[in-house]
């Protein structure tokens, strides 16, 4: 893909990488990850006194522990061979690594199906491809082979709720794909392809690169978010043919880079990185039209200098969003107010790594795990009840970690 003038296309994007390889067979990963990680949580028996043998003392319950995976780029030097696969400790958060998911090309981005039993990731390269990866209940998995986008550089997608159709984004053609979901999780061929051709690209930018695809909470509309046009646009998403129609567009600042967004639980305001003008943009939603409408620029809090926000999370019960600031290497907290419709700067903590690409919260809310791209880690942060974050154990080394994706 042509590079453009901003960091996100610097050393993020990989050099286009050579066709998909030949798809490998089944390899068990998750069942026994899980199972030696619990093992391992558990420990040693506690020595039982002579006199108490028949009684001994119960042994400790194991800890549970969650399967975790992690994106990279297979064609970067230091990057990883695929998917990796490690196990959390719901608890500590402490990480115990897993093998390797091969078989699937610079997965720098993944997303889980709702049904849990089939995770997609990017192939973000020219051209561009979507693959579907099978996670059997057995602890195996199945490279259920890839789809083409039709763009390039596919950097991001997502699942339908519906969990009938995957959507993905291709950051350097500007253009937003959809592709049938089978039964079995495999995709089908390619139902519609949208390419971003205006409002014309902002200040410093050579065209499109959308950079995002979500399902809106109500499940009506889907809303791509495009860096190189500054613009949010929201699609209505035809359920029986898969093809999208633009309902509405919002328009950010020129020149801000608006790159992801992260909804509230309420569903009627989400939270907008914009990484070129270094700020959070608080927009109202409405799910009547799918209409997305900008607030004002909120300060990232990290002073002077440029911080490159990359993603927002929000905690599930609406009441702390976080953001990833690449520039400084820290997560910025802010408080929600009014239901949702407006935040409150409130800290900076290091993230303790170098460029944190992406953000994830454990399905309780109760973990944060940032995926650091240049330092090769991934960090995780307990949340604490007044949402502070505390550093949880050493970082978890991670070849080029550019996604984490923490499974329920």
């Amino acid at each position: 893909m042509k590079p453009s003038s901003h960091p996100s296309s610097g050393p993020e994007r990989p050099a286009p990488a050579p066709g998909l390889p030949a798809l490998p067979g089944r390899r068990g990963f998750l069942g026994g990850l899980l199972a030696t990680a619990a093992a391992a949580a558990v420990g040693p028996a506690l020595a039982t006194p002579a006199h108490a043998a028949a009684r001994p003392a119960p042994a400790p319950a194991p800890r549970a522990v969650r399967p975790l995976l992690l994106g990279t780029y297979t064609s970067e030097a230091g990057g990883g061979t695929g998917i990796g696969t490690a196990a959390y400790e719901t608890a500590t958060g402490a990480i115990t690594p897993g093998p390797v998911v091969t078989g699937v090309d610079n997965p720098s981005y993944l997303a889980l199906h709702p049904s849990g039993s089939t995770v997609y990731a990017v192939a973000e390269q020219d051209p561009g491809a979507v693959t579907a990866v099978r996670l059997a209940p057995d602890g195996t998995y199945e490279v259920l082979g890839s789809r083409p986008t039709g763009g390039s550089g596919t950097t991001h997608l997502s699942v339908h709720p519906s969990g009938r159709w995957l959507l993905s984004a291709d950051y350097g053609s500007g253009s937003v794909a959809v592709h049938p979901i089978t039964e079995d999780g495999s995709l089908g061929e390619r139902s519609d392809l949208v390419t971003h051709s205006s409002p014309p690209p902002g200040p410093g930018q050579g065209g499109p690169h959308a950079h995002q695809i979500v399902t809106a909470p109500d499940g009506g509309h889907v809303l791509a978010v495009d860096l190189g046009t500054d613009t949010v646009y929201t699609y209505a998403l035809d359920e029986s043919a898969g093809t999208l129609t633009e309902v509405s567009r919002a328009a950010l600042a020129p020149g801000s880079g608006p790159r992801h967004l992260a909804f509230h639980p309420g569903e009627r305001s989400a939270y907008l990185a914009c990484e070129l003008d270094n700020t959070l943009v608080v927009c109202a939603y409405d799910p009547a039209t799918g209409a997305l409408t900008p607030g004002p620029g909120q300060s990232t809090g990290t002073g002077s200098g440029t911080s490159y926000p990359a993603q927002p999370v929000v905690t599930g019960d609406g009441a702390y969003v976080y953001l990833a600031n690449r520039g400084p290497n820290s997560l910025t907290r802010y408080a929600v107010e009014n239901d949702g419709a407006a935040v409150r700067l409130l800290d900076t903590v290091p993230v303790g790594g170098d460029w944190p690409r992406q953000l994830a919260l454990s399905p309780d809310s109760s973990l944060l795990f940032a995926a650091n791209q240049r330092s090769s880690t991934v960090t995780v942060f307990r949340v604490g009840p007044d949402g502070s974050l505390t550093a949880a154990g050493d970082p978890f080394p991670s070849p080029v970690a550019v996604c984490v994706l923490p499974l329920p």
